[in-house]
């Protein structure tokens, strides 16, 4: 396992989510804001906005609150974010690929450049590592959807590149440019996903040991947990040994 997934997992096994309920429904709700300003507010006319929707109630958060957000992007005093990607090494080596959408990108350069000098890394250009990830679709489905023979059937039919099964659940990735039609594919056959998204997906990873791995932890929490950060990926890879220690620290 690598990289985002790893990441993710290891976090879920700690209860994080659950921890910083706030900060994400805060993180999903200028997706939708900022995904009904470039679009119409409706979800049925607007793709961006109806993945941002979904991914929202797949992490309850409530009505209002996506209403809300989406109420928000037609009123006057609705901010102005600026989507932005940031690139650079962290311990390790390890590559790491940070989005944000930030209505001031000063604050949001500094605090990303603070993060990573913290942790012994250091920020590059855009481009200076985004070689080494794939821009791909990830489409993921809860464990009782069904099992993994059930769950691959349905992604080959519908056209989709690579799936795996876990006891986290079912993760299923397409190419970029057919998440559209893969998504509803796997809906007719499965369901609505839990999430819907675009990924940086790692084409190379860098192996790190349970120290390192540790060092790129923090690192990926401390960006996570900036207010203006949607997504942090990173091309790390660990072994199934230091992965259980990692989740049972």
């Amino acid at each position: 396992m690598a990289g985002h997934s790893q990441f993710k997992n290891i976090m879920h096994r700690k209860g994080r989510q659950d921890a910083v309920r706030s900060k994400i429904f805060s993180k999903l709700g200028r997706e939708i804001t900022v995904a009904a300003k470039q679009g119409l507010p409706d979800p049925l006319m607007n793709p961006r906005l109806r993945l941002a929707v979904q991914n929202a109630r797949a992490q309850s958060m409530p009505k209002d609150n996506i209403e809300r957000a989406i109420k928000k992007a037609s009123g006057g005093d609705a901010e102005n974010y600026d989507e932005v990607r940031y690139e650079g090494y962290g311990p390790g080596g390890v590559a790491v690929i940070v989005e944000a959408l930030t209505d001031n990108r000063n604050r949001t350069a500094s605090n990303v450049r603070a993060a990573f000098t913290k942790a012994g890394g250091a920020l590059g250009e855009t481009g200076s590592v985004g070689f080494m990830f794939n821009r791909v679709g990830e489409i993921t489905y809860k464990v009782d959807v069904g099992d993994a023979d059930k769950v691959m059937e349905a992604a080959i039919e519908a056209g989709a590149e690579d799936v795996t099964s876990d006891e986290e659940g079912h993760v299923i990735i397409c190419a970029f440019e057919d998440i559209g039609d893969v998504s509803k594919a796997l809906e007719a056959a499965l369901g609505e996903a839990e999430s819907v998204k675009a990924i940086w997906k790692p084409a190379t990873t860098a192996p790190v040991d349970e120290e390192k791995a540790q060092s790129v932890l923090r690192l990926l929490a401390t960006l996570d947990d900036d207010d203006d950060v949607q997504n942090v990926y990173a091309n790390f890879e660990v072994s199934d040994e230091v992965l259980a220690k990692l989740s049972a620290a």
